[in-house]
């Protein structure tokens, strides 16, 4: 396939990361077993009218995707491409409750209509009058790689020459406690997190909204060139050093000129020992590591990206996200490695856009 460039990234987080320079003030909480997104002002982008309409996973898309295009100079893109793991929970969790309440008599379709996974993209689109090719994935901790494959192939096919694509995850308050039940979320006692160095299970849930446009030109702002991207759903922790190995070569990559590795550590001890496993194969890499920054959810693989564009282009690498202590002159390579509690493992190469 030929290339394709990131020619513009947007993402709000756990982080305040819509403002400039944000590097300076980026700070985890290992302390709490759920992080809440910091809002933008809505009123700003959205009329008032329909903010009280839209659940926060479609708030947090509609301005994240106002970010992405204004950078790329792009008012309607030639495709809307989004991946989510959940899809707007609350709503879903609005019309069950309705259903439970009325017993099953007298719904109103509106909870039903909103809670649905492609509500994100197809709202994005009425925003824009944007009638082209509008898609969403729902492959859990994949989603967003799937949906970058999508607009690869789009680019490449002659279909597209510039595709918003973005990946967003919400909270609700049913689903967390869910989670805190089944240990998904690490237990009180457990924290705060080690993320690193993890003996107890669970995880500290996250959420948030990452947002790109993929071009088939470079433009004077490209972020990243995006290389390739592999999926594969399951992996024993023997094959994962080996599955990297041929993801390079495929890519004609040796491991040594991997500068940065970026690894999905989410302090949950069974499954974080892929990463441990791969870290053994880049000894010349600075190592980083970013889910203490944003929390675990189906889409965190868009905070990593988001990280991984800004770490290309302004060549500097925050020190909070450092594992090792190798440091290179010039950034030009970046590895994602990602998967949710040890299933649909991706991933994602990046290079400088120069």
């Amino acid at each position: 396939m030929s290339a394709v460039y990131i020619n513009s990234a947007s993402c709000i987080s756990v982080q305040d990361t819509l403002k400039d320079h944000f590097f300076q003030d980026l700070k985890a909480d290992p302390s709490v077993q759920v992080l809440k997104a910091i809002d933008p002002n809505y009123k700003e982008f959205i009329p008032p009218a329909m903010i009280r309409r839209m659940s926060k996973t479609v708030k947090m898309s509609s301005v994240a995707s106002n970010y992405a295009l204004k950078e790329a100079g792009i008012e309607k893109p030639d495709a809307i491409i989004v991946g989510t793991g959940m899809g707007c929970s609350q709503d879903s969790e609005k019309f069950l409750k309705n259903v439970i309440d009325n017993n099953e008599e007298f719904l109103t379709p509106t909870f039903f209509i909103q809670s649905t996974h492609n509500t994100v993209a197809g709202q994005i689109a009425l925003g824009l009058q944007c009638h082209a090719y509008n898609f969403t994935y729902v492959n859990t901790s994949s989603s967003l790689e799937f949906s970058f494959l999508d607009a690869q192939l789009q680019i490449n096919d002659g279909e597209a020459e510039n595709v918003l694509v973005g990946a967003a995850d919400e909270q609700t308050n049913r689903t967390m406690e869910l989670y805190r039940l089944n240990n998904t979320i690490k237990k009180e006692e457990d924290l705060p997190a080690d993320y690193l160095h993890s003996e107890t299970d669970g995880v500290i849930w996250g959420e948030g909204a990452a947002f790109f446009v993929l071009g088939k030109d470079k433009t004077e702002n490209s972020y990243a060139q995006l290389k390739d991207i592999q999926i594969i759903n399951r992996l024993n922790t023997e094959e994962i050093n080996s599955c990297i190995e041929s993801f390079l070569a495929k890519n004609k990559v040796k491991k040594e000129d991997i500068d940065a590795v970026i690894l999905g550590f989410s302090g949950d001890a069974k499954s974080d020992v892929y990463y441990t496993k791969a870290m053994d194969l880049f000894q010349n890499s600075a190592l980083l590591f970013y889910k203490h920054l944003s929390g675990e959810f189906n889409t965190a693989s868009g905070f990593s990206t988001f990280m991984a564009c800004h770490i290309l282009k302004e060549q500097q690498i925050p020190d909070v996200m450092m594992i090792n202590a190798t440091k290179k002159e010039e950034i030009r390579s970046i590895l994602i490695y990602n998967h949710l509690a040890g299933s649909d493992h991706s991933l994602v190469l990046l290079e400088r856009a120069l």
